[in-house]
């Protein structure tokens, strides 16, 4: 009996310390359960969110120049880039997502040709947050020439490649310009 009574307290003992030493028994925050530990994301979407963030960066965002100084030629920032007209391209007609082996479509002999549309500033006008700037459009057709291949393997394997595909993207390009003083410390006058 002896031996029996000994060993519960010291299986207890040794219970309890193996569960002290893991360091699961404190918590912060909320207890999520099993849902605590991190969940992995398909790549499918982590790639949506780094196109997004990257778009949104390079692309989406309106940059605030000096002001237009009097008798130069008022001339936009840059044309648009391969890569910004490749995304254009791609969200209108993509080619992304296709099944390897079942159907899949891809672009070769890629070349761009940009001609400026128009290029024109606003009158002068007050905008929330900015101040008083002008509004400087750009616009741009962007004529894309491609060798278009799209490959089925199922259920009779075949492919069909178009080599005069086009296909035309027109994009604007805007930009603020300030106006009157520049420099706004303490007493300037717009």
């Amino acid at each position: 009996m002896s031996r029996k009574t000994s060993f519960i307290p010291v299986a207890g003992l040794l219970l309890v310390s193996l569960f002290a030493l893991t360091g699961c028994q404190t918590v912060y925050g909320p207890n999520m359960g099993p849902l605590g530990p991190p969940i992995p994301m398909s790549p499918y979407f982590q790639d949506k969110l780094e196109d997004r963030a990257y778009e949104h960066e390079r692309y989406e965002r309106v940059p605030i120049l000096g002001p237009i100084t009097s008798g130069s030629e008022v001339r936009a920032l840059d044309p648009p880039s391969d890569d910004e007209i490749m995304r254009a391209l791609e969200k209108a007609h993509p080619t992304e997502g296709g099944v390897p082996f079942l159907h899949t479509t891809q672009r070769d002999n890629v070349r761009i040709v940009v001609e400026p549309i128009a290029d024109y500033v606003d009158p002068p006008r007050v905008f929330p947050l900015v101040g008083p700037a002008q509004l400087h459009h750009a616009h741009y057709k962007c004529i894309i020439y491609y060798t278009n291949t799209t490959r089925v393997g199922w259920p009779i394997p075949y492919t069909i490649t178009d080599e005069d595909a086009q296909e035309v993207i027109y994009i604007d390009h805007n930009h603020l310009h300030m106006v009157g003083n520049v420099d706004s410390g303490p007493g300037a006058e717009f």
